[in-house]
C-alpha cells in the first residue's frame, strides 16, 4: 500500500529542505516501487519561489489523507504572519496523519500550530536561541540531526533533511531499503539522531572569522582549565567585551564552545580505540567521566559506552 507524503513548501523555502528528501523518497521507491505516493503542497496552486529563486510548482493545501507530512524550512519563516494559512491547515491536518515532520525552521510552523507544546524537538543551530524564546513549552534539544517524539519529528539544517528522510524510510522499508537508497544518494551512512550538529563546524575552523586561530589555540589544550579569562587574554581583549562579541560572531557562548572542542575530541578517541573511559575523560578537560557522560548523553543522545560499541559495530 502507497504512503501518501504531503512535502510542504512556501515563499522563501530552502530549495535543498525539500529537494533532499523528496530525493530520498524517490530513490527508496525504485527498490520497493508504489511505497510513497509524494506531493509538493503549497498556500496557492502554482509555482513557489525558494530562497535561491528556483521554483517548484505545488497544489493547494488540501487534506489528504496523509500517511506522513513534512514541512521544509526556509527565510520564509522569518515572517509567520505570512504561513498562517499553513499553520491553520497543519491543526486540522496533523491530527490524521500517522506522522509529522519538520526540516530546519519547519519546526517553526509547527510550533506555532500546537505541535511541539511538551515534546522534544530540534531546529537549525543558527535558529535555535530564537526558537527557545518563542517556544518555551518545547522542549528544545539544538544539538541534535533529528529528533523522534512519539509521531512527530524533527530535523536539524539543509542536508538533516536526508538524515530525517533515511530514518521514515527505515521505520517504513527496513534497513536494507535505507541502505541501498543512501549508497544511491552517495550519503556515506546515515548519521544516528543523536550526533551533533556542530560535528563539521567544530572541525573547520574558518567558520569562526576571526577566531579561527583562538579555536586552534584551544584544540591544543584542552586539557588545561580554559575560562573566559584565560581565552579574552590569548585574544588580547577584555573578558567583558570578548564573551559579547564571541558569541555574536559564533553562536556559541565561550563555555559552549569549550565543551564542544572537547566533546569533539572525546568522541574520537572514544570510537577509534580501546582507552579507558576515565582516561578519555581527563585527556580531553573534563576530569569527572560522569561530567562526560552528561555532556554526551545532552549531545549525542547516548553515553560514551553506547557510541564505542556502535562504532565497534
Amino acid at each position: 500500500m502507497s504512503r501518501r507524503l504531503a512535502m510542504v513548501i512556501f515563499p522563501g523555502f530552502q530549495l535543498l529542505d525539500a529537494a533532499g528528501p523528496i530525493a530520498a523518497f524517490e530513490i527508496a521507491g525504485r527498490y520497493q516501487p508504489g511505497a510513497y505516493d509524494l506531493e509538493l503542497l503549497a498556500a496557492e496552486d502554482g509555482e513557489t519561489a525558494s530562497s535561491a529563486g528556483v521554483a517548484m510548482r505545488a497544489r493547494a493545501l488540501h487534506d489528504g489523507p496523509w500517511d506522513t507530512i513534512m514541512i521544509a524550512g526556509g527565510d520564509g519563516t522569518r515572517s509567520l504572519r505570512r504561513l498562517a494559512a499553513i499553520v491553520d491547515w497543519l491543526k486540522r491536518a496533523a491530527p490524521h496523519a500517522r506522522r509529522v515532520t519538520s526540516v530546519c525552521s519547519g519546526a517553526y510552523l509547527l510550533a506555532e500550530a500546537g505541535l511541539l507544546d511538551g515534546r522534544r524537538a530540534t531546529t537549525h543551530w543558527g535558529r535555535s536561541d530564537d526558537f527557545a524564546r518563542r517556544y518555551p513549552k518545547v522542549r528544545l534539544e539544538p544539538d541534535r540531526i533529528f529528533v523522534r517524539d512519539g509521531q512527530v519529528w524533527t530535523s536539524a539544517g539543509i542536508t538533516a533533511g536526508i538524515d530525517l528522510a533515511l530514518a521514515l524510510i527505515e521505520e517504513d522499508l527496513g534497513a536494507t531499503v535505507t541502505r541501498r537508497t543512501a549508497q544511491q544518494l552517495v550519503v556515506h551512512q546515515r548519521r544516528p539522531g543523536g550526533q551533533s550538529q556542530f560535528s563539521a563546524l567544530l572541525d573547520d575552523g574558518g567558520v569562526y572569522g576571526r577566531f579561527a586561530g583562538l579555536m586552534d589555540w584551544m584544540r591544543e589544550r584542552l586539557a588545561e582549565p580554559l575560562g573566559v579569562e584565560r581565552l579574552a587574554a590569548q585574544a588580547a581583549m577584555s573578558p567583558r567585551n570578548f564573551a559579547r562579541t564571541f558569541a555574536a560572531d559564533t553562536g556559541l557562548t565561550p563555555a559552549k564552545a569549550v565543551e564542544r572542542l572537547r566533546l569533539e575530541a572525546a568522541r574520537t578517541r572514544v570510537e577509534a580505540g580501546h582507552e579507558p573511559i576515565d582516561r578519555v575523560a581527563e585527556a580531553v578537560g573534563f576530569g569527572d567521566p560522569e561530567r562526560m557522560r552528561r555532556a554526551f548523553l545532552r549531545s549525542f543522545g547516548q553515553p560514551p559506552q553506547a557510541l564505542r560499541r556502535a562504532a565497534r559495530a
